[in-house]
């Protein structure tokens, strides 16, 4: 019975975002342990408050990551 948990910097991801996020991972593990077990699959997405995740020595928020995605996009 796998609990699978997700951390993500609040105001980052969509709902509709975390739903996605939700549903490949179960499905990544039911291809790994078998079908019968995806009933017992959780998955848990934790926000953490912006500012209170730091990387590098320094607090990020949802901007600095939108602009993170904005050039990797370009």
């Amino acid at each position: 019975m796998p609990l699978i948990t997700v951390k993500l910097i609040e105001g980052v991801f969509t709902p509709e975002q975390k739903v996605e996020i939700i549903e490949k991972l179960t499905d990544t593990m039911v291809a790994i342990e078998g079908e019968n077990l995806r009933q017992l699959t959780f998955v848990l997405v934790e926000e953490v408050k912006q500012g209170d995740w730091g990387v590098g020595g320094k607090s990020l928020t949802a901007a600095d990551v939108h602009r993170l995605q904005d050039s990797v996009a370009a």
